[in-house]
């Protein structure tokens, strides 16, 4: 009697009352994709600003959303056509990673959009890189986010930003922070090179 009792102990003891599951403590959980949000104007955006960075992030495994104010097809100043995913009111910042404002002569009709500098403080109070291009440092600026920041932009608004407290480099590329500007089309690789860099660290 004893035997069957201890045989019936040892079974309890090595196979349990029922199946439980462990995960090992080492092991890695699945990491959230990164995403970038990017900002065109409904017409009048510089091409080279938009597509050296979305190819870049592209091919990097990034999602990538566009958005404007309306998601009317936008044509780009040498004639590139994007049609925006959403429009700035159908932005949830806490979906995205990094916020892309990208220039162009058209951009300067987001410089006072009060939708989009609600989006650029969300952004900025949670330390999101925030990277603006060309004409479109001048959103952030009027954003109030860029007082006492060392930034560049295209030349023809370094009073625009200068007003608003920013102190303009005329770099190519200006990072402070977790903000990336940059002045202008001819600089857009190395100012996508720089968003990526930063989305990898």
């Amino acid at each position: 009697m004893k035997k069957v009792l201890v045989l019936a102990f040892l079974l309890c003891l090595y196979c349990g009352g029922g199946e439980q599951t462990q995960v090992p403590s080492d092991v890695e959980m699945p990491q959230i994709a990164q995403s970038v949000l990017m900002i065109i104007a409904p017409k009048d955006f510089r091409d080279e600003e938009f597509k050296e960075p979305y190819d870049l992030f592209t091919k990097s495994g990034i999602k990538v959303t566009v958005a404007s104010t309306d998601t009317q097809p936008a044509r780009g100043m040498l004639g590139m056509t994007v049609k925006p995913e959403i429009t700035l009111e159908q932005v949830v910042p806490d979906s995205f990673d990094v916020l892309v404002v990208v220039g162009g002569t058209g951009s300067e009709v987001l410089w006072d959009n009060t939708t989009l500098h609600t989006i650029v403080h969300d952004f900025n109070d949670a330390k999101k890189t925030i990277g603006a291009i060309c004409i479109a440092p001048v959103v952030l600026a009027h954003a109030g986010i860029l007082k006492d920041a060392k930034v560049t932009a295209y030349p023809a608004v370094k009073d625009e930003i200068g007003l608003c407290g920013a102190t303009y480099t005329g770099t190519d590329v200006e990072v402070y922070g977790n903000i990336i500007t940059c002045s202008g089309p001819k600089a857009a690789k190395d100012f996508a090179e720089t968003i990526l860099n930063r989305l990898s660290q």
